[in-house]
């Protein structure tokens, strides 16, 4: 039998009505098992302490656990394919990282698209790195350092925590930018790296704040800069790389991202429910204690950063002709 457009029309519309009522209760009841939150990253590390913050925020406000499922390896490239091949349900999470950014240049053959296939749901943290030196440098500032590593090329070692992670690029950057000629040295890790770093094995570190606070405050190292376009709290007195070089920044970030097809509505929900956790004092202090500031956003916001980072990091590889290891 034939409708009439008419009738045909409105039972349409209250297809859709019934159809987009159906979504909202979905999401609002949302979640109604355990989530998993997969990170790329060993227990301990500082993404998979992000993870257990923002984790134990979420079970909090929504009423379910999200369980965290460290997938280490592969430059986290293991964990977020994991994600990637997850079926867009809601309980499978990601937590992103800087490294997510760099990786889509660093490694030829991944079998993913970061920007496709991850959907950006909200932005977490941000930290600095610190540029620091062996007191055996004279360099007192950024303009001191470029000036004396230019008299002398190719005679100032670089130390970072492995080719290709974003320490290094941080570094790579700053060589791009200035001109100048060091030797990059790269370790399995940070700590190998701060190690040589204050025996005065290698001169200079993009690092990991936390790692050296107290190693600069004790002066075994020296801080010439942070690398964020605006000054830590931690080290407010220390300037930003960006004053003496414009346009210069560089940090270890974190979020959340969910497989694509994600519905729209369970990403706001998420994002919204994280940005309540973010705003809560308790929640930035044990940030803080990391060396690290909160970075709320709107998924789109989050998906133009991370877009934004793919980019600038690119050109770097892509210059500097890095391989990982």
């Amino acid at each position: 039998m034939k409708l009439p457009r008419r009738k045909f029309l409105h039972l349409a519309a209250g297809a859709a009505a019934l159809l987009s009522m159906s979504c909202f209760a979905w999401s609002q009841a949302y979640p109604t098992r355990p989530v998993r939150l997969i990170i790329g990253y060993p227990p301990g590390s500082g993404p998979d302490i992000t993870a257990r913050l923002i984790g134990q925020s979420l079970s909090e406000r929504l009423g379910q656990p999200f369980v965290i499922d460290n997938r280490p390896g592969a430059g986290s490239n293991i964990g977020t394919e994991a994600v990637v091949r997850a079926p867009a349900d809601d309980y499978t999470l990601l937590i992103a990282a800087s490294a997510n950014a760099s990786n889509a240049t660093l490694y030829d053959k991944l079998d993913f698209n970061f920007i496709r296939d991850i959907a950006p749901v909200a932005s977490i943290t941000r930290a600095p790195f610190v540029m620091e030196v062996h007191p055996s440098v004279p360099a007192k500032t950024v303009p001191e350092f470029i000036a004396y590593a230019k008299a002398n090329p190719g005679k100032i070692n670089m130390a970072s925590s492995g080719n290709g992670t974003v320490p290094h690029l941080s570094g790579e950057l700053f060589k791009i930018m200035t001109g100048v000629d060091m030797v990059h040295v790269p370790y399995r890790g940070g700590t190998a790296a701060l190690v040589d770093l204050l025996r005065g094995q290698v001169q200079v570190r993009f690092g990991v704040l936390t790692e050296s606070i107290q190693y600069i405050k004790d002066g075994k190292l020296r801080a010439l800069a942070v690398t964020t376009a605006s000054r830590s709290e931690v080290l407010p007195d220390i300037p930003t790389v960006g004053e003496f070089l414009p346009g210069y920044d560089a940090s270890a970030w974190t979020g959340v991202g969910a497989p694509r097809n994600t519905p729209a509505e369970i990403i706001e929900k998420l994002n919204r429910e994280i940005n309540a956790g973010l705003a809560d004092p308790k929640l930035k202090a044990r940030f803080a204690d990391q060396g690290s500031t909160v970075f709320v956003g709107s998924p789109a916001e989050f998906g133009k950063f991370i877009a934004e980072e793919t980019e600038k990091w690119a050109k770097v590889v892509r210059t500097a002709n890095i391989k990982p290891d």
